[in-house]
């Protein structure tokens, strides 16, 4: 199998893993700020516990947690809810999926790279597991717009979206956990 991003030549390689690391970074960051008021009782890891809420029941809770709620301050209609917060994020987090699944790939290719054999047979699919990482991060997107938005709050939505995130952390697990090794391992001549 060749690796997605093969025909990246060999020269372009590690400054675009840069470019595209930095990218990866710059935009977590701005989901840390995103994610900052989806942190509630209901959702102790924001946007993550509604990803993987797995039940409607669940999902409500969350969902029920991210209302605006009557404080002193502005009129309520002028306190953004959680609702905006986590939509803007989820818009921003399909721009997010092309540049973080490009950055774990890239990383795959120059690990795989410092080895032969198994282990850089292996580089090629997990570098296109970082793509398939991002196309279930895409289809969870999705089914949490259809309950964010469209209040279908309902099976099999909450059940899709913890499947659809888990195998998209597993997938990013399994790169990372490459990346690493790759790297620490002694280049075999």
């Amino acid at each position: 199998m060749i690796h997605p991003l093969d025909f990246v030549p060999s020269t372009k390689r590690k400054p675009l893993f840069y470019a595209f690391l930095a990218g990866t970074l710059g935009l977590f960051a701005v989901f840390r700020v995103l994610d900052a008021p989806l942190r509630t009782p209901a959702a102790p890891n924001g946007i993550v516990s509604f990803e993987l809420a797995g039940t409607p029941e669940k999902a409500f809770q969350i969902l029920a947690s991210w209302e605006p709620v009557d404080q002193p301050g502005p009129p309520i209609d002028l306190q953004p809810s959680g609702y905006l917060y986590a939509a803007f994020g989820l818009g921003l987090d399909y721009l997010f999926m092309l540049v973080y699944a490009t950055a774990l790939s890239l990383g795959i290719l120059l690990a795989s790279e410092r080895h032969k054999g198994w282990f850089f047979e292996l580089g090629a699919w997990l570098g296109w597991g970082a793509y398939v990482a991002a196309l279930f991060d895409a289809l969870e997107n999705g089914v949490l717009v259809r309950m964010l938005l469209l209040n279908q709050i309902r099976s099999p939505y909450p059940q899709l979206a913890a499947f659809s995130a888990s195998v998209k952390f597993l997938l990013l697990a399994l790169g990372l956990v490459y990346v690493l090794l790759g790297w620490s391992w002694r280049r075999k001549e």
